[in-house]
């Protein structure tokens, strides 16, 4: 009974202590600047019908204004389509090649909102995602992950969000067949993680230490 007590107490005071740091998300209008180094542009899509094969763009820019109310925000991006990445040069090349994403005559995928519906905990942020050329709406599933300040003074804002598109509708139409179906699928799973930030204060020089 003793030893249940003192395990009891113990579940209790680690479960205090994290919903202690288990701060709500902090909302922080403003005009904010996509952070590359800390962003994805992700992508997965079926291949050879049983598996599936994950890529990203390495180079994207963005920006983004946080409004008060939070509906009346407004997104938007671009990355470059010859920074494909899916960890294999080759076929990297082939996404860049005429037959799929064609980067020299249509160097930039983007995208700009046109919609938003939802609260900061879960929303969907719809716009306009042009690809190959073509310009379709879509809708992401999305939310908003919070505000802090790095360790330089600047304020960072995050956000997550995922949509599936068919990348025929896009133009993207090259396809090759096996036995058990396509190689390449067409339903698409794009997933953003993004944070971006806004120019603040310059974190304080550290103060010598005394000798």
């Amino acid at each position: 009974m003793f030893g249940q007590k003192i395990l009891l107490t113990s579940v209790a005071g680690i479960v205090l202590s994290t919903a202690a740091f288990a701060a709500p998300a902090k909302y922080e209008p403003a005009s904010y600047a996509l952070d590359p180094m800390h962003s994805k542009v992700g992508f997965e899509i079926p291949h050879l019908v049983i598996s599936s094969v994950e890529g990203r763009f390495n180079k994207s820019e963005g920006t983004f204004t946080l409004a008060e109310p939070f509906e009346k925000s407004s997104f938007k991006a671009s990355v470059e389509v010859a920074s494909v990445d899916t960890g294999e040069k080759k076929r990297d090349d082939h996404l860049a090649s005429p037959d799929f994403f064609d980067a020299k005559k249509f160097p930039k995928m983007t995208f700009e909102s046109s919609e938003i519906k939802g609260t900061t905990e879960s929303f969907k942020l719809t716009g306009n995602l042009t690809i190959h050329g073509v310009t379709k709406k879509v809708t992401f599933d999305s939310k908003y992950l919070g505000s802090v300040v790095d360790g330089y003074g600047n304020q960072k804002v995050a956000f997550h969000g995922t949509t599936k598109i068919n990348r025929k509708d896009f133009g993207l139409v090259w396809s090759q067949a096996i036995e058990a179906g396509p190689i390449v699928g067409d339903e698409v799973t794009i997933v953003l993680n993004i944070q971006a930030g806004k120019p603040g204060k310059a974190a304080p020089a550290a103060t010598p230490a005394k000798k």
